[in-house]
């Protein structure tokens, strides 16, 4: 480390501080370190700065830093994370000795990135200004200080010498809206009844953890149940499935799955049906415990999910990372952890003396066969399950959707659909087939106000639509052999000439499960 060098003038040692630099009343900004009333920090400028000067350029900011003493620090938040703060030299009669070697503060802020030959060139191409000789003749004149002598190796000595992991900053550093490259700092591990992962309501007491540490293979998977916790108004468990990194890639590379891409591509909502049925990281399920002999439902959830064949960039700084790092899971396979919470039925808190759990698989929906039908009597048939079944149309009308009594927020909707009833031979189990419209309904339009009425400043679409396919509403006319069923189609603010109907199916695959939890 370099000694630190005092400067003899009249026959003293002179020590300029920044306070007796601020009698001087020494203008720096042609120097590249300008005075401001507003000086605001940025989202990377340092917990505790007091910030004495600006470049003028891309938010370029020079400042102490309580704790470190009257080392000057170089604040750019224009670099790549995480090079936003450098130090430039031990004192601040030191900082001053470097604009009187170099001329500007350029070269102090950039020097971090440069050899000694780009150092020197960039002086040697940018020598200082007649102002800004006058400014370094009134800081040699008024403080006696001599330019720094060696300024490469001293910023250099300083640099390397500087233990980084001491800067501490503010929230807004670690706030991905404001710094996309930000490092996420690991969150306490907390668990609440009604909170999440990591984000809690304030004032919520975290519950008591049970450990349950319990492997069972279930639906062609590997669960894993590491605890569960006892909170005043229910219990909270943790579900963990895996999931083996080759499908994890071959899911990948079926569906072209990039991090590059993803902003770019759209799916349609068969191929995001066929998605949800094959990601190795999707599977849904119903849990119910059992306790003391007593069903406990579940009353909410959440998830996350840790993929290890992803960037190292998009995976590590993730809450999935951060709950499979608590529990101890297999960094080499993937991870879906579920948590759900399960309130008590009786007033009280009972004691646990027996506990088991029984998983439900929910129906997964799958694309099938498109059709179209002009008239009663039009039948259509199809597969499912290894079965022949007939589809026979018994009413076929088109439809106005009625918006009178629904609240129209300054916009027009669209009202025309195609409503329909068939009969299915031989009858499927109920849920099993949904029949809907291929395309999506029409959006909302924006209706011209009224003088003096506001105006909406968004429309959407009111979710009385069968998702956004067709109404709900039933169109029943007489009566039919078998069991009458009704679609209806898309919305169109004006009739649809024809319909293509997509055939979609609800099917569960296994059975359900039932585990001990507790001994």
């Amino acid at each position: 480390m370099l000694q630190l060098i005092k400067t003899e003038f009249g026959g003293k040692f002179v020590k300029m501080t920044y306070p007796a630099f601020l009698k001087k009343q020494i203008d720096l900004a042609p120097l590249g370190v300008e005075q401001r009333t507003d000086a605001y920090p940025y989202f990377c400028t340092p917990k505790g700065a007091k910030i004495f000067g600006w470049a003028g350029v891309d938010g370029i900011h020079f400042c102490f830093i309580r704790g470190f003493g009257e080392m000057v620090f170089a604040v750019s938040p224009m670099n790549t994370s995480p090079n936003f703060v450098h130090p430039l030299s031990y004192t601040f009669d030191d900082f001053l000795r470097l604009l009187l070697a170099c001329g500007d503060s350029a070269p102090l802020e950039q020097a971090w990135q440069w050899d000694k030959a780009q150092f020197s060139a960039f002086l040697a191409d940018n020598l200082p200004t007649e102002e800004s000789k006058i400014v370094l003749k009134q800081i040699g004149a008024q403080t006696g200080l001599t330019p720094m002598e060696q300024p490469w190796e001293y910023l250099k000595d300083v640099q390397a010498a500087f233990d980084y992991s001491k800067v501490k900053y503010t929230e807004d550093y670690y706030d991905p809206d404001m710094n996309p490259d930000a490092p996420q700092i690991e969150p306490e591990w907390k668990v609440t009844f009604d909170g999440g992962f990591f984000h809690h309501r304030r004032g919520r007491r975290a519950g008591r953890e049970i450990s349950i540490c319990r492997t069972f293979p279930w639906a062609e998977r590997t669960w894993y149940i590491p605890a569960l916790y006892i909170c005043g108004k229910g219990l909270v468990v943790d579900f963990c499935m895996r999931a083996d990194p080759s499908a994890l890639l071959a899911f990948q590379g079926k569906w072209n799955l990039r991090i590059e891409s993803e902003a770019h591509r759209s799916f349609t909502r068969e191929e995001r049906m066929q998605m949800e049925a094959e990601n190795p990281l999707q599977f849904s399920f119903r849990p119910t415990l059992h306790l003391n002999g007593k069903d406990l439902r579940m009353k909410r959830g959440c998830g996350t999910s840790y993929n290890p064949c992803v960037p190292e960039g998009y995976m590590l700084e993730c809450e999935g990372a951060w709950a499979a790092k608590h529990y101890q899971l297999d960094p080499n396979y993937g991870w879906m952890i579920w948590r759900f919470c399960f309130p008590y039925v009786t007033k009280r808190r009972p004691d646990i003396r027996t506990l088991s759990l029984t998983l439900s698989q929910e129906a997964v929906a799958r694309p099938g066969k498109h059709f179209q039908v002009r008239s009663p009597g039009d039948t259509v048939v199809f597969s499912y399950g290894g079965k022949e079944y007939c589809l026979t149309l018994q009413e076929y009308a088109p439809q106005v959707m009625d918006w009178s009594k629904m609240p129209r927020k300054n916009a027009v909707y669209p009202s025309h659909y195609m409503a329909m009833t068939y009969t299915l031979s031989p009858e499927l189990p109920d849920g099993v087939l949904e029949v809907s419209d291929c395309v999506e309904s029409d959006q909302p339009k924006r209706e011209p106000p009224a003088p003096g009425q506001p105006v909406a400043t968004s429309v959407a679409v009111i979710g009385i639509i069968r998702g956004a396919d067709g109404p709900t509403s039933m169109i029943l006319g007489q009566k039919r052999p078998g069991k009458l069923h009704a679609a209806c189609s898309a919305l169109h603010f004006s009739p649809a000439k024809s319909v293509e109907w997509r055939m979609v199916f609800h099917e569960t695959q296994f059975a359900d499960f039932t585990v001990d939890l507790l001994p």
